[in-house]
């Protein structure tokens, strides 16, 4: 599912015209993206959490050549599905 697409179904769950949904789920995003720049967690009961995660440095190797590289430390966004996501992704609720 694409973003239009996901726009869609939100505005026909929930009544919204297709501008507000798009609205809603732009404002979404924003939200999660601002907070996680700020390493501020958002945890939504029983959908999960996006946080950020220190990724240590490490060697990698270039494909192209083989040759080893550093590949620096830095900051990665993480989600954790919450327990209500994966009972309905693994069919426990209806």
């Amino acid at each position: 599912m694409n973003k239009s697409e996901l726009v869609s179904k939100v505005a026909e769950k929930s009544g919204l015209t297709k501008k507000d949904a798009e609205k809603a789920i732009n404002g979404f995003i924003e939200v999660v993206q601002e907070s996680l720049a700020q390493d501020e967690p958002v945890a939504i009961l029983g959908f999960g959490t996006f946080s950020v995660r220190e990724r240590a440095a490490r060697e990698g190797r270039n494909p192209r050549t083989g040759e080893p590289i550093q590949i620096p430390a830095g900051k990665v966004p993480v989600f954790k599905p919450g327990k209500g996501l994966k009972d309905a992704v693994s069919g426990k609720i209806e």
